[in-house]
């Protein structure tokens, strides 16, 4: 009775997981498509336009009101903004806050259990970190009379960068990403997800020595982010902004639940084959 109540309780946990992750990402992509918008208005010629609107305004003493509309339109689109930011954020905690729930079922859960449990809320975390942007980046230069100009802007994310590495056809580094952010992590975790379902079956017993072999790049993961990171900031000037994003912790999580799955699994196979 105990152990069918901590699994029922683990599976509500994990679709709440899986809900806050979705949500995440929608407030998130919001987010990222507002920034785009208001970053359209910091190019020459908007704030151009909104210098003449300006002068408008001064010159007609008060008669036209073109630049209070714009700055009525930009308060609105940055309360916007920061809306979405917030929302993004607030769900990204409700999804931490789960899964180091599920983390707590240890103590209640057979090992098998709780190697499943952990093994699908590291499976959310990485297509949460693969789907979501974990880096802003936008280049600024301050031009005389016009303020601060946004020259570019760009969001990034591990499926979006590893696209653009192809294309411009760097495949060494697009590969290299390829290889340690989405192929190893996703094959380890299924591996480890397959044993834990299967763990009772003598044929699946070969798969010990492979999953083993990959638990070998479990720090490959964390390689991969500080890469990754550093990738996107080696081009940095002294005008350039980054934002971390979202994506970026759904990452770390994923790699802190997937070092925790591997420890029970390798534990599971353990008193499996002592038994």
């Amino acid at each position: 009775m105990k152990q069918t109540l901590s699994i029922v309780l683990a599976a509500i946990i994990l679709a709440g997981m899986g809900f806050f992750t979705l949500k995440a990402y929608q407030n998130a992509k919001s987010y990222e498509e507002m920034s785009r918008i208001i970053v359209e208005r910091h190019n020459v010629t908007q704030l151009s336009t909104n210098k003449l609107k300006k002068l408008g305004d001064l010159l007609s003493l008060g008669f036209y009101d073109g630049y209070d509309k714009v700055l009525k339109e930009q308060k609105k689109q940055i309360e916007t903004q920061q809306f979405f930011k917030e929302r993004a954020t607030r769900y990204t905690l409700y999804a931490m806050g789960a899964a180091a729930l599920l983390l707590l079922f240890y103590f209640v859960m057979t090992l098998q259990a709780y190697t499943v449990t952990v093994s699908l809320a590291a499976l959310m975390a990485l297509a949460g970190g693969l789907l979501m942007p974990i880096m802003m980046m936008s280049i600024h230069k301050e031009v005389q009379y016009l303020g601060d100009v946004v020259l570019q802007m760009e969001s990034k994310g591990v499926l979006g960068s590893i696209g653009k590495l192809f294309e411009g056809h760097d495949y060494v580094v697009g590969g290299a990403l390829l290889l340690f952010s989405i192929a190893l992590p996703l094959l380890k975790t299924l591996s480890m997800l397959f044993v834990a379902l299967f763990v009772r079956i003598k044929a699946v017993h070969p798969i010990v020595h492979f999953f083993k072999l990959l638990g070998k790049w479990s720090m490959a993961d964390v390689f991969v982010v500080a890469t990754f990171l550093v990738y996107l900031s080696g081009s940095k000037g002294e005008m350039s902004r980054a934002e971390v994003q979202v994506g970026l912790y759904f990452f770390l999580a994923y790699v802190i639940l997937s070092m925790i799955a591997s420890l029970s699994a390798d534990r599971m196979l353990r008193e499996n084959r002592a038994a």
